[in-house]
């Protein structure tokens, strides 16, 4: 856990913050894809291209912001809540549309709400708590759990999604545990300096 500085306004117009806001923005279209699709399920090849446009920004915005030295404080909050923005979107139309079960996506929902609360707490303590690369994977895994549920071809073949879905929320559990017990340990750390 490290001290971090205040949000600067001016930051938000940072090519990478801008590619994050861009995805949160764009979100809504993969969400309306995958509720139009609902006779096949949410699957189409429409869906699993903007969900793959909107997954690649992410590793861009990270790209960007690491080779320009604009990683800012804007960047560290958008970046994850366009993350969850998309996959707990995209999770929930799946889950309407019937491709997959609605209590692995709460596990998720529910991890995903409870790291954020850490998040704010912290926040509001002036700490930050970096990504480990285990949250990456998660969000890897995550995307790749809705990539399968979103193939045309796997539209008849129901337990893959349900596979895929529940592999990830293994991974999104062990790296919320992760991640909360980090998050304890740097704020135990903090209030004893």
């Amino acid at each position: 856990m490290t001290q971090v500085g205040a949000y600067s306004w001016a930051d938000l117009r940072l090519t990478a913050n801008l590619i994050t806001l861009g995805r949160i923005v764009l979100s809504p279209l993969l969400f309306v894809l995958i509720l139009a699709a609902s006779d096949s399920g949410g699957t189409s090849w429409a869906v699993v291209t903007v969900g793959w446009v909107l997954g690649a920004s992410d590793y861009y915005d990270g790209w960007v912001a690491r080779s320009s030295g604009s990683v800012s404080r804007w960047g560290a909050f958008l970046d994850p809540l366009a993350d969850k923005v998309m996959i707990l979107g995209a999770c929930w139309c799946f889950v309407a549309v019937d491709r997959l079960f609605w209590v692995p996506v709460m596990v998720i929902t529910l991890r995903e709400l409870l790291v954020s609360a850490a998040r704010t707490r912290w926040a509001r303590d002036g700490l930050s708590l970096p990504a480990r690369r285990l949250a990456k994977l998660k969000t890897l895994v995550q995307g790749g759990a809705l990539t399968v549920a979103a193939l045309p071809p796997l539209e008849q073949h129901d337990w893959t999604p349900s596979l895929a879905i529940w592999l990830a929320v293994v991974i999104t559990v062990y790296s919320g545990w992760r991640y909360l017990a980090d998050g304890r340990a740097g704020a135990i750390a903090a209030s004893n300096r």
